[in-house]
């Protein structure tokens, strides 16, 4: 059951870990679209007028990626709580990725062996 359990988490966390690199890629590409749409009209010399209503619907696609990112953040935190709630809190999950930030800040990712 405790196996289980633990394939399920980590089949989980290697999705959860896929989606936050992905919208950090699209976040970052949709970031970089709208610089250079601003950087190509000044070096064009053209009017700010110009282009003006492609720059708005880019920058409103970086807000939207910026708060689907904020909405995986939030599941990755639910999803850190689910683990401990089945049983598995000191599950580790390799080299896909970082313990969250609250492990850190409380130091318990370190564990004192005797």
């Amino acid at each position: 059951m405790l196996n289980n359990r633990r394939t399920a988490v980590l089949k989980v966390a290697e999705s959860l870990y896929a989606a936050e690199e992905a919208i950090d890629a699209a976040l970052a590409r949709a970031a970089e679209l709208t610089g250079a749409m601003v950087t190509a009209r000044t070096e064009a010399n053209l009017s700010a007028l110009v282009g003006q209503d492609a720059f708005e619907v880019s920058a409103a696609a970086v807000a939207t990626l910026t708060r689907a990112r904020g909405e995986l953040v939030e599941t990755h935190k639910r999803l850190s709580n689910a683990k401990i709630q089945v049983g598995l809190r000191t599950l580790a999950v390799g080299d896909m990725g970082k313990p969250p930030v609250a492990e850190i800040e409380d130091g318990l990712h370190l564990r004192s062996v005797a």
